[in-house]
């Protein structure tokens, strides 16, 4: 374990991420909201504990191994909620403890959308369109920006790269150089946010507005400047957008990328993941339709299937946008919503949840063994794409879900003993797991119900979310620690 590296990179990576804190100072400015002392504040002192992490170890340039990328990708997600914090805290409106700013700079980062704020329509305009942002970099990972940047500096990505990225895009990479991959990966994301603050723009919003809805729509967010989310705008056009790109969001971005360099559609029908997820979310938005018009929810058909469509894109994309309170709908419908989230949307996409791909997997392997008990000398093979899926990526995808469920369960009860409902307490580390926000229960509209330790176990199960478990479990494992 080359650790003086690990400290070299952090303190690299913290001083990058104080960078951050000049944009929303220029919001303050333009709003004169009086906010851009805290965000200036933020941005020294960071800078500075970021330099001194960084010098006594700035001459240690030894390559990354896997163990360390797993270390630092751990430590700085962390160190990032911590550090995303600090503005937050600094802030004299709202008056924000310790716990509720890490809990809403995690929640940013992790594109997870739970918040402990109200009264968001009176917040200064540089705080609001701070959170927008922190969801926005979180999105696609932090990390991929460093690895992009870090080659500059004589630091190798690659290990960054597997440790962060979750999925297919590991193995398939769209350019020779890891660089030129992180970098296609960001020139993607940009473009698709132009286009979605653009289209924001056109349909009535306020450029402030565009933008900041922009970044929590591509990200898979969910964080609003308004209490009443999207429904505020009381726009079916402004509904319409959010739908398509949350949709967007929730694609592997490989696929953006080829779609882009090749001008062909091509390879989206050609993945056997894009059209799974597809096939979800229209069966499911059937399904919501119909009931929602047969119990007569909503006086208007054109209202039910457009609130159908926009819970179901929000829901499992992760997004946790909503135009109405879903979870007064009628039968299990708010509990099916929260059970979508568990499948969110495509590895290498910015959506959380478990993903498309490894439920899909689990759906053939389970095939599979039915088949076997009718014909136990046969051979099945799971095939993805037309092609055999090997032993060691199945019996990691059914590993994952073993530690998934596992923790999802260990962090249930441990709510529960703070004095949560079972239902509050269920949806509340869903939606946390799942990075998605809304809950049912006392978590329906925002955590301010929970207790100081409800809201620590609800940050650990957004990083663990976020991480996909395995970075975050694999540092308390002896055989991580060994020689």
């Amino acid at each position: 374990m080359n650790l003086f590296a690990v400290q070299r990179i952090l303190g690299i990576l913290l001083m990058l991420f104080s960078v951050t804190m000049l944009p929303p100072i220029a919001v303050s400015l333009h709003f004169a909201d009086g906010n851009s002392a805290s965000f200036f504040d933020a941005f020294t002192g960071l800078l500075v504990i970021g330099l001194l992490i960084w010098l006594p170890v700035r001459k240690q340039d030894r390559e990354l191994r896997l163990r360390d990328g797993f270390l630092v990708v751990a430590l700085f997600w962390v160190v990032l909620g911590v550090a995303g914090a600090v503005p937050l805290i600094l802030s004299s409106r709202p008056d924000i403890a310790l716990t509720d700013a890490v809990f809403e700079a995690v929640s940013g980062f992790t594109t997870t959308g739970a918040t402990i704020l109200t009264g968001l329509d009176d917040l200064p305009k540089s705080l609001l369109y701070y959170r927008h942002q922190i969801q926005w970099l979180g999105g696609i990972g932090m990390v991929v920006l460093a690895v992009a940047l870090l080659p500059m500096l004589g630091i190798g990505g690659m290990q960054l790269l597997r440790a962060e990225t979750p999925g297919q895009i590991k193995d398939a990479r769209m350019t020779p150089r890891i660089t030129e991959t992180a970098k296609a990966l960001w020139i993607v994301y940009v473009l698709i946010t132009a286009a979605c603050a653009g289209s924001y723009w056109a349909a009535g919003m306020t450029p402030f507005d565009a933008i900041g809805h922009s970044f929590s729509t591509v990200s898979t967010g969910g964080f609003s400047s308004h209490d009443a989310n999207l429904a505020y705008f009381n726009s079916p056009a402004i509904e319409f957008i959010a739908i398509i790109f949350m949709f967007i969001g929730g694609i592997n971005f490989s696929l953006h990328f080829l779609a882009w360099r090749r001008l062909s559609f091509s390879d989206y029908f050609r993945d056997t993941e894009f059209r799974a997820y597809v096939a979800l979310l229209v069966v499911a938005t059937v399904v919501f339709t119909a009931t929602l018009i047969a119990h007569q929810t909503f006086h208007d058909k054109g209202f039910a299937i457009r609130s159908a469509l926009l819970h179901t894109v929000s829901m499992m994309t992760s997004t946790g946008f909503v135009a109405t309170d879903f979870t007064v709908w009628p039968g299990a419908l708010p509990v099916m919503l929260i059970l979508m989230t568990f499948a969110g949307g495509c590895a290498g996409s910015a959506a959380g949840g478990m993903k498309v791909i490894r439920w899909l997997l689990m759906w053939k392997q389970g095939t599979r063994e039915v088949n076997r008990l009718v014909h136990p000398n046969a051979t099945f093979p799971v095939k993805i794409g037309g092609r055999p899926v090997p032993w060691r990526i199945l019996d990691a995808v059914w590993g994952f879900f073993a530690i998934y469920v596992g923790s999802f369960g260990v962090l249930m009860v441990l709510l529960i003993a703070t004095g949560e409902t079972q239902i509050t307490a269920f949806s509340a580390i869903a939606t946390c797991m799942n990075n998605t926000g809304p809950g049912l229960g006392d978590v329906a509209n925002n955590f301010t119900t929970l207790t100081t330790a409800g809201r620590w176990i609800c940050i650990l199960a957004m990083l663990l979310g976020r991480l996909e478990v395995y970075p975050l479990v694999v540092l308390i494992t002896p055989m991580f620690w060994r020689r």
